[in-house]
């Protein structure tokens, strides 16, 4: 749209007439904004992010987060926006009818408001996100506007806000296209006489390279799964998992839940053990290498061996054989853990059930499961996949997930990405045939191929779901997203990160370290809480931090894949989960709108005369092993087991008239932690 010349130079006019007063307060250009891009022909959005970067002698730790934004098409889905004034405003001016944001893909849909505000005096500067999730690879306009007033009441001062937007500036085309496109912008939505400051931005794609692989997988064929080892049941008398927690030394023995398989007594009638290839698209820093999300090319950096555990129903195997649910575990499990618990629900609704471990997690790769039974022990591979990352001569129960420096900032991105690619591999090798009895026939049904996973299964999971086709219907137990919102909220993550914060250089830990590293000031509201004033040194430090790692990790972040589910689903959660606190499941729900999916287990209410069941309820779906929440448990294994059943058609009330199960969850949704 052409410059509307003559309303600009009536306000010019109108600006310099004398005995005009003019306020001192003015605003400069907002972020996130375009003009801190690159133009990059092999990029969805025709860009890339560039970003100043600051002094690496003596930011470090600036310029490795910088680095790995670079490589991104746009800015954040769920972007932090920031407004910078030169003097105070008044707070109790600001709200979504003075700052907004314009999908200018979409100029019929209603503005985007903002939500968990945050004024800070010190650096006079507006923080806010945005009130929705926002779409990907999609321009967006965010405009203050003049309902925004300077703190004593004053209207802001326009002056700069027009300069900005003249002719001649500057011979730099960048910034002259992007100065056309943001007046553009601002008479397509009608905000050009009523704004104060305003930026054009476009936002990061989320989903293309997981197509992009899942397109390759899909048009391959898989060499066959193998079996290593397969028993019934009843052969099994107890199996020893000897895990690998050093690079030297003895392993580290503990008893694998076998009993689980009995919950439903003769319900599991074979457990077997294999393995399959899974092309590895990670480099040895746990990177996924970027490619131009347009025309790039994703690349396997080599092949992952991949072991599984298979859970057979007893009884007559159909003719198309057993439909399969594969289950995800979660952070710091492994394949030898929840799995077991929920495999006899399934079997017993007669629903095979398969689990692998996730990347960096299991032990390490020279562990092994011994096998007893009356005929003697059998030893094998348990399969495991954690690293001596950092080099002290232990591998953690989750050493491998996340990227290694300089890429801290990627954190379990591509450690979560490459678990995806793995169980989309595993979809590919039911659908060749999985032949466990060497007898020539597929032993599972590829049409009836289902996905349950607890936690961290519930956060890949979801990102799973969202991206392989193939699939008939999932669910997820306690997800949630961003990864930063769960570690910042939870009393169980918040040391890890008060610790990345203390090893920064310079470090941003803002206040004298307590014993667990907690007592760190991010000073930001949640959700629906009043505008913030943020005195507190260092906090909008963390803040941006905060917000840099929610937007590097975005692709796989299953609040940000949520709007692209679109199997079957129920998403299930706890009140008071103290591990992933309920804000960031309601999150998922939102971007998702998969409320109408969503089954709440009232943990405030579930125990004896009305009271909390669990101190902690994250593990509801699997505390199988404690009469006391039992009952609960099987319950909620139950409405996933009728659900696959039923193809996704049918999600039962857990405890059916009772009021411990809310299915769906009653409004509102859940924005405070409950704990």
């Amino acid at each position: 749209m052409p410059l509307r010349r003559p309303l600009l130079l009536a306000a010019a006019v109108l600006l310099l007439a004398p005995g005009v007063t003019h306020a001192a307060v003015s605003a400069g250009t907002p972020f996130p904004t375009n003009l801190l891009t690159t133009p990059d022909g092999t990029q969805i959005t025709g860009l890339r992010v560039d970003l100043p970067m600051p002094d690496c002698a003596t930011h470090p730790s600036d310029c490795d987060d910088v680095a790995v934004l670079d490589r991104l098409d746009g800015f954040n889905v769920q972007p932090r926006v920031s407004i910078p004034f030169n003097g105070p405003i008044d707070p109790s001016t600001v709200s979504s009818a003075t700052v907004r944001l314009y999908d200018l893909g979409c100029l019929a849909c209603a503005p985007i408001g903002i939500d968990q505000a945050v004024w800070e005096p010190a650096a006079t500067t507006l923080h806010a996100e945005s009130a929705e999730q926002l779409k990907q690879h999609e321009t967006y306009l965010l405009v203050s506007t003049t309902g925004v007033r300077a703190a004593d009441g004053s209207a802001i001062d326009r002056t700069s806000f027009l300069h900005d937007l003249n002719f001649g500036q500057t011979k730099d085309e960048h910034a002259k296209r992007y100065r056309t496109a943001l007046r553009d912008a601002l008479h397509a939505t009608g905000t050009f006489t009523g704004a104060v400051a305003a930026s054009v931005f476009t936002t990061q794609s989320i989903t293309a390279d997981l197509e992009k692989i899942r397109a390759q997988l899909g048009a391959s064929t898989p060499a066959p799964a193998r079996v290593s080892a397969s028993f019934a049941r009843s052969e099994i008398t107890a199996i020893v998992w000897n895990r690998q927690a050093t690079t030297s030394g003895p392993l580290s023995a503990s008893f694998v839940p076998v009993p689980a398989l009995d919950a439903f007594p003769g319900s599991v009638g074979r457990v077997v053990f294999g393995t399959y290839d899974s092309p590895d698209y990670q480099t040895p820093a746990k990177v996924i290498p970027a490619t131009g999300t347009l025309t790039g090319t994703p690349t396997p950096q080599g092949t992952n061996t991949i072991s599984y555990t298979l859970f057979l129903p007893s009884g007559t195997e159909p003719a198309a054989g057993w439909p399969v649910a594969i289950f995800g575990h979660g952070f710091t499990d492994s394949k030898q853990g929840a799995p077991w618990a929920v495999a006899s629900s399934l079997a017993h609704s007669g629903i095979a059930s398969i689990a692998v471990n996730v990347v960096g997690h299991g032990g390490g790769a020279g562990g092994n499961l011994t096998i007893v039974t009356p005929a003697g022990p059998t030893v094998i591979p348990d399969g495991g996949r954690g690293i001596d990352q950092d080099g002290n001569g232990t591998i953690d129960s989750t050493e491998g997930v996340n990227a290694a420096p300089p890429d801290t900032l990627v954190s379990n991105r591509d450690g979560l990405r490459q678990t995806v690619i793995d169980l989309m591999q595993l979809v590919r090798e039911i659908q060749v045939g999985l032949d466990v009895d060497a007898n020539g026939t597929a032993d599972l049904d590829a049409s009836r191929i289902f996905y349950a996973g607890q936690s961290f299964g519930g956060i890949y999971g979801l990102d799973f779901v969202a991206l392989e086709p193939d699939l008939v219907a999932g669910v997820a137990n306690v997800p949630g997203g961003p990864i930063i919102e769960i570690a910042r909220l939870s009393p169980s993550f918040r040391p890890l990160v008060g610790l990345g914060l203390l090893g920064r250089t310079p470090s941003l830990y803002n206040a004298v370290p307590n014993p667990l590293f907690t007592n760190f000031v991010e000073n930001m509201p949640l959700r629906g809480e009043p505008i913030r004033i943020d005195t507190v040194p260092g906090a909008s430090a963390i803040q941006e931090l905060i917000d840099r790692d929610e937007w590097a990790q975005q692709s796989a972040n299953p609040a940000a894949l949520a709007p692209y589910v679109d199997h079957p689903v129920i998403v299930q959660f706890a009140r008071g989960d103290r591990t992933v606190p309920n804000p960031t499941t309601t999150a998922i729900l939102r971007a998702g709108g998969l409320a109408d999916r969503a089954t709440y287990f009232r943990n405030d209410i579930a125990g004896p005369g009305g009271t909390p069941l669990y101190t902690n309820p994250h593990t509801f779906l699997t505390g199988i092993a404690n009469p006391a929440t039992a009952l609960a448990a099987l319950q909620a294994q139950a409405q996933i087991a009728a659900f696959f059943a039923s193809n996704g058609a049918l999600t039962i009330d857990p405890d059916g008239a009772g009021p411990v199960f809310e299915v769906p969850i009653l409004p509102p949704l859940p924005e405070t932690t409950g704990f």
